[in-house]
């Protein structure tokens, strides 16, 4: 049986070539936008190595009448918040060294929370980086809706999960929206 270490590392060299041979995969994806969720405020990412890149879901997300914000990391094991922010204003790295708004943007509280991974399954697995940070958010705020935002390439046929992995409620991929039973 393949253990999460050697599955993330496959899953990080698939991504990286699906990153690689589909460059426009995330303009094709944010044209999907119309079929997410409802949501008012919506969660992104700013994109790191080969995830998949937000840049032009955000413009979308916005024009469509979304308020957008970023996850922070205030402390290593303790869940994200999130502070409003818009496509350009500037960033800084956070704890963990993601890009994340500046301490005077607003704490907001996100009706939808788009996530990057490394692989996803039909039954709303989600294998992230192994930080924990999107599952101990994501225990935090039960209302919020969990999107996944990878490449189609990235499904797998099914996740094992462990106690604390917490399930999407749907994925957006270059082909669409696909909301999970």
């Amino acid at each position: 049986m393949t253990d999460k270490h050697e599955l993330r590392s496959a899953a990080r060299r698939l991504r990286k070539r699906l990153a690689e041979t589909d460059p426009s995969a995330a303009v094709r994806a944010a044209g999907h936008v119309d079929a997410l969720p409802a949501g008012l405020t919506v969660a992104l990412y700013q994109a790191m190595g080969s995830e998949l890149d937000t840049d032009a879901l955000s413009v979308a997300l916005e024009a469509a009448g979304r308020r957008l914000c970023l996850p922070v990391v205030l402390q290593r094991d303790a869940p994200m918040i999130f502070r409003a922010w818009s496509p350009g204003e500037p960033l800084e790295l956070d704890v963990a060294g993601c890009p994340a708004p500046l301490p005077l943007a607003d704490a907001v509280e996100p009706d939808l929370i788009l996530t990057p991974l490394l692989a996803f399954d039909a039954f709303g697995g989600r294998l992230g980086q192994g930080g924990g940070y999107y599952d101990r958010t994501f225990s935090e705020r039960p209302h919020a809706l969990r999107i996944g935002f990878a490449y189609a390439g990235q499904a797998v046929e099914r996740l094992i999960l462990d106690a604390h992995d917490i399930r999407l409620h749907g994925i957006l991929t270059e082909t669409g929206y696909t909301a999970f039973e």
